[in-house]
């Protein structure tokens, strides 16, 4: 009885692997080195924020286990965050108010995603995006990126949601 006391929660342990997955993604260095993305900690927001966003994307519609993984991701990606400024150094009080920002930020972001992707074929929207977000409006690679955000985007769909939830993700290779 106390083994099913003290068992992790599947949705929980589900949620951890994804964002693992989503998080060693966006820290591919291609992405940086030749993909456009500033090594900055905005450019590392972004594009940490993207693969959180494709994930989420993915499971939006499942159910059960899928659904409850889904907004245990998203609370892992907050409480990257909210690590992410204590190693900083910022102190509580301000970290309550970045985070509140960043996670309106976020959701704001996931609109701004599936909007654009609403438009596809037409590629323009989604363009214009990821310019503006993850590569800080420089353009020149903005075509790169598409790619990449739309292969990225099929092969997740191709993957059953199972072997997602066991933090079975494969990715695109960074470009």
């Amino acid at each position: 009885m106390l083994q099913r006391l003290f068992r992790p929660n599947p949705a929980k342990l589900a949620g951890e692997a994804l964002y693992a997955a989503a998080a060693g993604q966006a820290r591919q260095p291609d992405f940086y080195r030749v993909g456009g993305v500033a090594d900055t900690r905005e450019g590392r927001f972004e594009l940490y924020t993207l693969h959180v966003i494709l994930l989420v994307e993915r499971l939006k519609g499942e159910t059960g286990l899928a659904a409850e993984a889904r907004q245990a991701l998203f609370d892992c990606y907050v409480r990257g965050l909210d690590d992410a400024f204590r190693e900083l150094g910022i102190g509580d009080t301000a970290i309550a108010k970045r985070v509140k920002k960043l996670g309106e930020a976020f959701y704001g972001r996931l609109k701004a995603y599936e909007t654009a992707l609403q438009t596809l074929p037409d590629r323009a929207a989604v363009t214009d995006l990821l310019t503006r977000t993850v590569l800080e409006g420089r353009a020149e690679t903005g075509g790169d990126m598409v790619d990449y955000v739309l292969s990225a985007r099929d092969a997740l769909s191709g993957q059953t949601v199972d072997s997602l939830l066991a933090g079975q993700v494969t990715w695109e290779r960074a470009q």
